[in-house]
């Protein structure tokens, strides 16, 4: 079978390999959609600390079961499945409390353990032991349910931030997260929903498929008047910055309601993760800032629900299929903003 392994920084190779075999509790899945984002983009140029190559990257998943590993895994060759990302280990102090998008043990598929960024995969014991495997509804194609990881991981971010009925929302970033927020905000009953970038094509191709109340060019809008002017003066309910910017962060806080909260969705590089907090303005105001950090099993049941109904569509969101051979031409589209969502066909 081909797989694509990172090596080292800037060297992902296309190679041969023997299709794995599940051991016990496992399960031999074959890999039809998996698709990149800003994550992979960064390993393939930097690694990552929990990589230890060669590995084959590739976590948002969706596939076919091919075998199992041992009887009782109450999955069967033919079902088509979508497989979570990061694994909780379900037993530390945080997942017996029920936050498992913060477990202490928590490791990730194509970090940890080879990934599907290949024809075929293994998924582990630990994945089946904390439901991490999920049935794609009838209807929902293996692209789109390969969605559904990055799709959870919104969901997560929303929860925590409370987007419910009537809010404002701003979003930064028209990636395809960004695009995800729009429409989950809508999905919780958001009143209006606000998108912001600073790159104008690619703003203007986003809002073209998501149709936010407003789109807003941050290159040559000053955001938080804007936000200010259309929301009578009053501010935005739920600001979430779906970008890795200090900048935006500090626009969020500052474009604020009173009682209003705000989400760090995305996260600032290592090297330069500060900023400054108007520590009066969160007081007296009552904001709530929160994190968000990617998502739990739960999650990804949920966000394949909301594809399979409806209410979260996602393939037009899907602008570019390639085969596993252009995964480098997929990186460098994610990399450039020319997509919003690329998905790998292996």
């Amino acid at each position: 079978m081909k797989v694509a392994r990172f090596h080292a920084p800037g060297d992902i190779r296309l190679e041969d390999a023997p299709e794995p075999e599940p051991g016990p509790g496992e399960l031999k899945i074959r890999v039809h959609n998996c698709s990149a984002c800003g994550t992979d983009v960064k390993i393939s140029r930097f690694g990552h600390h929990h990589i230890v190559p060669p590995r084959v990257m590739g976590h948002e998943i969706a596939g076919e079961v091919v075998s199992v590993g041992s009887a009782g895994t109450g999955w069967e060759p033919g079902d088509r499945v979508q497989v979570i990302a990061a694994i909780p280990c379900g037993s530390c102090a945080e997942c017996r409390r029920g936050r498992m998008t913060v477990c202490a043990r928590q490791e990730s598929m194509g970090y940890h353990y080879d990934g599907a960024f290949a024809e075929y995969m293994i998924v582990p014991a630990k994945v089946l032991a904390v439901d991490g495997v999920n049935r794609i509804p009838d209807g929902v194609s293996f692209a789109e349910a390969s969605v559904a990881e990055p799709l959870a991981c919104v969901l997560n971010g929303q929860e925590l931030a409370r987007v419910g009925r009537d809010d404002d929302v701003v979003v930064f970033g028209s990636g395809p997260i960004g695009c995800l927020h729009v429409r989950v905000a809508r999905s919780r009953g958001a009143g209006r929903v606000f998108l912001v970038d600073l790159n104008r094509e690619r703003l203007e191709q986003a809002a073209e498929l998501v149709k936010p109340d407003a789109a807003l060019c941050a290159a040559d809008t000053d955001v938080v008047e804007a936000v200010r002017e259309l929301t009578g003066g009053r501010g935005a309910d739920v600001a979430i910055t779906a970008a890795a910017s200090g900048h935006a962060q500090t626009q969020a806080l500052r474009l604020a309601a009173p009682g209003a909260r705000i989400s760090f969705f995305g996260g600032l590089p290592k090297d330069d993760p500060i900023i400054s907090v108007d520590s009066n303005a969160v007081h007296y105001r009552e904001l709530s800032i929160v994190g968000a950090n990617g998502s739990s099993p739960a999650h990804n049941a949920r966000a394949l629900e909301l594809i399979g109904s409806g209410q979260v569509p996602v393939n037009d969101l899907i602008t570019h299929r390639l085969s596993l051979d252009r995964l480098p031409d997929a990186l460098n589209l994610v990399a450039r903003g020319e997509a919003i969502k690329v998905t790998i066909q292996p």
